[in-house]
């Protein structure tokens, strides 16, 4: 009978979440406003029936509904998206999270909450909501204009602060305190397995989506992708990290797919399938009794969470160099909290350490600020002219200065300077390193899990260590390799920058040499240094560990150039991931393709350095022989070249368009990259 009460309670919730939505589509309002009312309707606080037999099925459900929804949270993830707006987005989160942070905390005070309850309503205040928000911006057709860009910039910000903001609390609710140093450990656990999860992902899944989608099957794309949410949540679970942020990364990895229009098409269904659940559940969870007794909290909430955002992210927005206009508008269409707003209330609720009158409250100023999303964002041109009638023409002019003063600082910034290629090259030196400490914190992972199954491995534990070492620092090498390669040009250009020929004179060779050395050293110390505290509990004894070095230098030397290849190419791998344009979303109003154009696909390639192809001539290469693809088109220095003839010549750094089936591109593909 089971599966009877199962059926029964899914048919409940499935049919009055549909009549509630469409009731509300009519009424042109919010339909995650619609799904929490129909779970208020059949909740078990509502009288007079007890429609819903079994909630342990429905909360089930609804997690899967968070897993599909933060995954689709993932998708609209872009890197690109995230570098166009990057100033902007982090000035505005890092404004709004520290005020309303501050804001919520100070309020649960003031109401004579408990330490934990108002730690937990700052971090829940200090999210907005991107579904909503998304939802309410498709609806007014605003997703193209500049603001809504901004706005989404902001949304990824917070989405990645919001998983920190999660370990971090999970962290805190378990222990009571939050030192500084399990922070850093948080920080740094949690940077090491983005890290290597973005990285390897961003290497490894474009590629296996591009595999799956020339058997041209929806349903082995939409199997393929499940499958990788549901690993990797899996992953992030067994690590200590909850399912959102699996699903979250894997979405954002899956994102920087070309076939990323057709993925979202295809998974659009089964996040709105499990996000109704989940809202619903949400719903399921109010008891208006609780709200009533707690209205003048939440309505006091609801205006601080209005107020704060207008004023945290507008302002953070014209600190970034935008015009008051903007700015408002920014503000104004981030007032809102939602689905990890929840799901931080409900970490509160499932480890034991929030009160439960703080779930409704949370939901009832959720409900509150979705319904005025809308009104705000119409409102928010409105209020602009409002605020330029009111404030003093010396105080407008000076804003206005303000804007075009920083204007004209991004518009200088963006020129090539010896400072940008020392903060590229650090980020590069930076991101290697984080894989290395990923590679030891694996190692220390593993050496008692191993140990455990595996209790007479040779040597006992000292001999186990060594393995480990060994292991991790030759995964480590050629990352070791290229941050030493890196930073000894890097200090080579320390010191052409440092030591001018002007004020050196005859000198200026001699003075930049010793300061390049100088740079170059105190890296290489730094780096023994590092690996000597990453290493610390996976060390061997002594004698074990001198067998170990030598083994490892005679590694290093014989395996250098083959290490040095495989980090160049996992490098190129992860530049044309991150280069490759999307494929365009389908147009369902467009015209068939004849037949012979419908297995044809035009495809980019970005020519390396490293290319047998650089230097020579379309005709010499003979790719339409070899591979049956055909060059149409080169992009170089931003300029493009149509239909290239056959005597024009390929340069590193080419965009090169292709024309041909996907198997023919596939092997054009290999002619000019590894050929």
């Amino acid at each position: 009978m089971h599966h009877v009460v199962f059926l029964q309670d899914l048919a409940v919730v499935m049919i009055i979440a549909a009549v509630v939505s469409l009731l509300f589509r009519r009424m042109k309002q919010p339909v995650v406003l619609g799904y929490i009312l129909a779970g208020v309707i059949i909740g078990p606080h509502t009288p007079p029936f007890l429609l819903i037999n079994d909630l342990h099925n429905i909360e089930t459900l609804s997690e899967l509904g968070v897993i599909f929804l933060m995954f689709a949270l993932g998708l609209e993830f872009s890197l690109k998206k995230l570098t166009k707006v990057g100033i902007t987005a982090l000035l505005g989160a890092f404004f709004e999270i520290l005020l309303m942070t501050w804001a919520g905390y100070q309020i649960g005070r003031a109401f004579g909450w408990g330490t934990m309850d108002s730690v937990f309503l700052g971090a829940i205040l200090s999210i907005s909501s991107t579904t909503i928000i998304i939802k309410a911006l498709e609806e007014l057709g605003k997703t193209k204009e500049r603001f809504a860009q901004m706005i989404f910039g902001i949304l990824i910000v917070e989405d990645i602060l919001a998983i920190l903001m999660i370990a971090m609390l999970s962290g805190f609710a378990t222990t009571g305190s939050l030192a500084l140093g399990d922070v850093g450990v948080t920080v740094g656990r949690l940077a090491a397995f983005l890290g290597v999860l973005l990285v390897a992902g961003l290497i490894a899944v474009p590629r296996l989506l591009n595999w799956v989608a020339k058997f041209k099957s929806n349903e082995a794309t939409v199997v393929t992708v499940v499958g990788l949410c549901f690993g990797v949540s899996l992953l992030a679970v067994k690590m200590g990290y909850s399912v959102a942020l699996g699903a979250f990364l894997i979405g954002a990895i899956i994102a920087e797919a070309r076939h990323i229009a057709h993925i979202e098409t295809l998974m659009h269904p089964v996040r709105d399938l499990f996000s109704a659940v989940f809202f619903v559940s949400i719903g399921l969870l109010i008891d208006p009794h609780v709200i009533l007794q707690h209205i003048g909290p939440v309505m006091i909430i609801t205006l601080v969470v209005i107020a704060g955002k207008v004023l945290s992210c507008g302002f953070g927005t014209y600190v970034a160099g935008n015009d008051m206009r903007t700015s408002m508008r920014v503000g104004m269409g981030l007032a809102q909290i939602g689905e990890f707003s929840f799901i931080i209330a409900a970490l509160g609720l499932s480890l034991k350490v929030t009160s439960e009158f703080l779930y409704p409250i949370v939901v009832a100023v959720s409900a509150l600020t979705t319904l005025s999303t809308p009104y705000l964002i119409k409102g928010s041109d409105a209020a602009v002219r409002g605020m330029e009638k009111v404030m003093p023409g010396g105080l407008m002019r000076t804003l206005d200065a303000y804007t075009t003063w920083v204007g004209r600082l991004a518009a200088s910034g963006g020129k090539k300077t010896p400072g940008m290629f020392l903060r590229k090259w650090g980020w590069q030196i930076a991101l290697n390193l984080l894989l290395i400490a990923a590679v030891f914190i694996g190692a220390v992972f593993a050496k008692d899990h191993i140990y455990h199954w595996w209790p007479q491995v040779p040597g006992g534990m000292d001999g186990l260590k060594g393995m480990l070492w060994l292991s991790a620092m030759v995964l480590s090498l050629p990352m070791l390799i290229a941050i030493i390669r890196k930073w000894q040009a890097f200090g080579m250009l320390v010191g052409e920058m440092s030591v001018s020929h002007s004020a050196a004179g005859e000198r200026t060779q001699g003075l930049r040499g010793v300061v390049s050395s100088v740079v170059f050293v105190a890296g290489c110390a730094g780096l023994f240094l590092l690996m000597l505290v990453l290493s610390t509990a996976v060390l061997p004894s002594w004698n074990l560990l001198i067998v170990l070095v030598v083994v490892l230098i005679a590694i290093a030397l014989l395996l250098r150039r083959a290490f040095i290849r495989v980090h160049t190419k996992a490098q190129f791998a992860l530049q044309e991931t991150l280069n490759e344009a999307p494929l365009p979303h389908p147009d369902p109003h467009a015209p068939a393709l004849p037949p012979l154009l419908r297995d044809a696909s035009l495809q980019t390639v970005t020519i390396p350095a490293s290319s047998p192809a650089v230097g020579k001539l379309i005709a010499h290469l003979k790719l339409r022989t070899v591979s049956g693809a055909s060059i149409v088109g080169i992009e170089r220095h931003g300029e493009g070249i149509i239909n290239p003839g056959i005597s024009e010549e390929i340069h590193a750094g080419d965009s090169v368009l292709l024309l041909g089936s996907e198997a023919q591109i596939e092997k054009a593909r290999a002619v000019l990259i590894h050929a």
